[in-house]
């Protein structure tokens, strides 16, 4: 049976369900095509919303276990029951997946369960069980995601060798987890475990961790993850991995010299690329870039076939969830003729370790390479009432302006909820703000924001 559309969402990610809803509010006729049988994409189901209620309930146990006597709360033997911990998880998941697909059918935009393939410049084939839909429309979206990046030799297995999939759902804690990858993903990952009792080692070929991040965030943060317990071998690149007896043995190379390690499990986290399979790109000859398989779209997020478009971690950029949200209704938006339009200048990424990390524009480093004239003013959290009150006086503010207009350049945030005071940062940038217009704005007292506006301060008077 055919059916008809405006618009065509091969994916129901953070790129696919909020393209569908911008879609629904313009008035087209949309589908929205998912192969898997819970809506939300990797981001709701195995990626940013499992990982951050682990984040969330392993800090806890932490605070109960090494922070409560402090605050005078005695509490005796603290045990963990990690069964009751992953069914919380697993129903943050439940909850939220639920609310989208009613959220999807409330908008009259059709669900469509199946594995879609591009066809023709207006047609996407859905192979279900026991059918096969033929789907026509005036525009194509891929919002398809990325799936963990392997590493050969590291091969995963599911059991041993392991993505972050299988990593947010372990059945007992590791004795010995090693992660391969000192990113975002390797972090938050080993923050998890090692809170909750594992002995964590992080293998990392650069000779920094999080190197997307300023260079004193990296420092600053590395120093305090390796006090909770976190072990870093970097400049490190892992040679081989043999399987005996449930145990893993690691072989590396630091520097030319050879060592090994056994653990547990081993995790895989060098980052992600694009799920392009299956996609039916080659037949359509929709153009790709040879050596990191991104689809090479334009400014309008248009590939080479007008009538399709692609989104998210399909394209070049960082695999972050908002920046695909954020191309996703812009690509509608060009859909239907206005002017859709992502600031990737001002795109925030975080962090959520503990303390967190975020971070939006250049570091001190991008402006001594470009060369632009710059001044820095920063301010410790300790310095603040509310972080000495709660007792998470690690990290500081620091903000990038420029040195002759005083327009914020970047802003990078290391301590508590770093994750929601960035959002303030991407504002005032996307205003074109100075630090001396964030150093004037009145902040509550006594808050974290004010290490905001105390960083600004020194910016401005600098």
């Amino acid at each position: 049976m055919d059916k008809k559309y405006d618009l065509v969402i091969i994916g129901s990610g953070p790129g696919g369900y909020v393209a569908a809803l911008k879609a629904a509010e313009l008035g087209f006729k949309t589908a929205c095509v998912e192969k898997s049988k819970t809506l939300g994409g990797v981001c709701l189901n195995v990626g940013c919303i499992p990982s951050k209620a682990l984040l969330d309930s392993s800090e806890h146990y932490f605070q109960a276990k090494e922070k409560f006597a402090d605050h005078g709360i005695i509490t005796g033997n603290i045990s963990l029951d990690l069964k009751t911990m992953m069914g919380r998880k697993e129903k943050v998941v439940a909850d939220l997946t639920d609310q989208l697909r009613k959220l999807l059918e409330n908008n009259k935009i059709d669900i469509v369960q199946g594995t879609g393939t591009i066809k023709g410049e207006n047609q996407v084939e859905v192979v279900q069980e026991s059918d096969t839909l033929k789907l026509n429309a005036k525009n194509i979206l891929l919002a398809t995601g990325s799936i963990p990046a392997a590493v050969p030799g590291l091969e995963f297995d599911g059991q041993h060798i392991i993505s972050s999939t299988e990593a947010l759902s372990f059945e007992k804690v590791p004795g010995h987890l090693c992660i391969v990858g000192g990113g975002f993903i390797g972090l938050e990952l080993g923050s998890v475990w090692a809170r909750l009792g594992a002995e964590v080692t992080i293998i990392e070929m650069l000779p920094r961790i999080a190197g997307t991040l300023d260079g004193q965030i990296i420092r600053t943060l590395e120093r305090i993850l390796k006090k909770q317990g976190l072990d870093f071998k970097l400049n490190t690149r892992v040679t081989s991995a043999d399987i005996a007896d449930r145990n893993i043995k690691v072989s590396f190379e630091t520097k030319g010299e050879n060592s090994t390690l056994e653990c547990d499990k081993l995790l895989v986290a060098v980052g992600r690329r694009p799920m392009t399979l299956g996609l039916g790109l080659e037949d359509m000859g929709i153009k790709t870039d040879k050596k990191t398989g991104h689809i090479i779209v334009d400014s309008q997020y248009r590939t080479n076939i007008p009538s399709i478009y692609a989104i998210g971690d399909l394209i070049p950029g960082p695999a972050l969830a908002h920046k695909a949200s954020a191309e996703g209704s812009a690509a509608v938006e060009n859909m239907a003729g206005l002017s859709g339009d992502v600031n990737y200048n001002t795109m925030p990424s975080v962090v959520y370790t503990w303390p967190e990390a975020g971070c939006v524009g250049i570091t001190k480093e991008q402006a001594k390479e470009q060369k632009i004239p710059h001044k820095i003013g920063s301010f410790p959290f300790g310095g603040t009432g509310r972080a000495r009150c709660m007792g998470e006086t690690d990290g500081f503010v620091k903000i990038i302006s420029h040195s002759k207009t005083d327009r914020v350049l970047g802003v990078h945030i290391l301590g508590p909820r770093a994750s929601d005071l960035i959002a303030e940062c991407v504002l005032a940038m996307e205003f074109g703000a100075s630090s001396e217009d964030i150093a004037r704005t009145v902040h509550s007292h006594p808050t974290f924001s004010e290490a905001v506006m105390e960083a600004a301060m020194s910016a401005w008077k600098h």
